[in-house]
């Protein structure tokens, strides 16, 4: 598993980001994506339907994602994500602090997309943020209750996948040093 300031070994192409919710995935996916020239999917885009209902499709469009030459994608949904781990070159690990960093994340971007009723993907909007008291299934309760769950997951898909190089990242400073730096060394390495 490599640090922020390891080199990459290859100019990666298709790339998953991890992370518990609020870590910043798709942040760094979106950002990452332009770098490489490669499209960014919004994989909750894809899971998503309206009325919240997971869309028949989406292991399908997850499939067909998965067979392009280039992308950046968040590493969720369970069924998805052996698939796109066997198709990927590089995950990026947010392995933030969760009670400092990543809450406070999560709780701002809830509040704020509640308040101003943000749609989010096909029509959906964050719930009024009082449901955390009521529904299990909430973002913060979400949050809190897989907050520790790639502690095991990351290291396991690196043994099961061996050619999948990891990169683990547990800051902010350390993120914006992995993209100015590794990355950016890699893309300029080899060129498209």
């Amino acid at each position: 598993m490599l640090r922020w300031d390891d080199p990459l070994p290859h100019r990666p192409r298709r790339i998953l980001v991890a992370g518990v919710s609020g870590s910043g995935k798709t942040t760094l996916a979106a950002q990452i994506a332009p770098i490489l020239d490669a499209p960014h999917t919004e994989i909750d885009a894809l899971f998503h339907g309206p009325g919240w209902v997971p869309r028949p499709s989406f292991m399908d469009d997850v499939r067909r994602l998965a067979d392009t030459d280039t992308w950046t994608t968040e590493w969720q949904y369970r069924t998805a994500r052996p698939l796109l781990a066997t198709r990927a070159d590089l995950l990026v690990w947010l392995d933030l602090p969760f009670w400092t960093v990543t809450f406070p994340q999560v709780l701002r971007r809830t509040w704020r997309r509640s308040r101003t009723r943000q749609e989010l993907w096909n029509g959906n909007v964050e719930p009024p943020l009082p449901r955390v008291l009521v529904d299990d299934d909430h973002i913060l309760r979400w949050a809190i209750s897989t907050r520790h769950k790639y502690r095991a997951s990351v290291p396991a898909v690196a043994r099961d996948h061996p050619r999948l190089t990891v990169v683990r990242l547990r800051s902010h400073a350390e993120m914006r040093s992995w993209v100015d730096g590794p990355l950016q060394d890699a893309v300029r390495a080899a060129p498209p």
